[in-house]
């Protein structure tokens, strides 16, 4: 099932080691198959504050995104980016495409007796 790395960012100034770590990412991510799906776009804001902006990387699956963030290349590029950059970060695994959020709801509903 396809994961996700989604980081949301506040970047300040641009200098040599951001524009580093923008340089080097791709090849961390070549071996585990992530691919940028959203990456240096303006967010449009409909809901609550959102100071900067977001990047979206697509995984095969949660073991390759895991692999990705922790391998050695890419840890070794990361304070080029941290040291700069406020921001967070998660790993998350997406759902099947055959998903029903309505069965999610129907399971939540019966979970808490209503």
């Amino acid at each position: 099932m396809t994961a996700y790395a989604i980081a949301h960012i506040r970047p300040e100034t641009m200098n040599d080691d951001i524009l580093r770590y923008i340089e080097e990412i791709q090849t961390t991510m070549d071996p585990f198959g992530g691919r940028f799906l959203v990456h240096g776009k303006e967010v449009e804001v409909k809901e609550g504050p959102w100071p900067g902006t977001v990047v979206v990387i697509g995984f095969p699956d949660i073991e390759r995104a895991r692999a990705w963030y922790d391998s050695p290349a890419y840890q070794a590029i990361l304070p080029l980016r941290t040291g700069h950059i406020a921001g967070e970060a998660i790993l998350v695994e997406g759902v099947p495409a055959d998903y029903d959020a309505t069965k999610t709801a129907d399971r939540l509903r019966a979970d808490a007796g209503l």
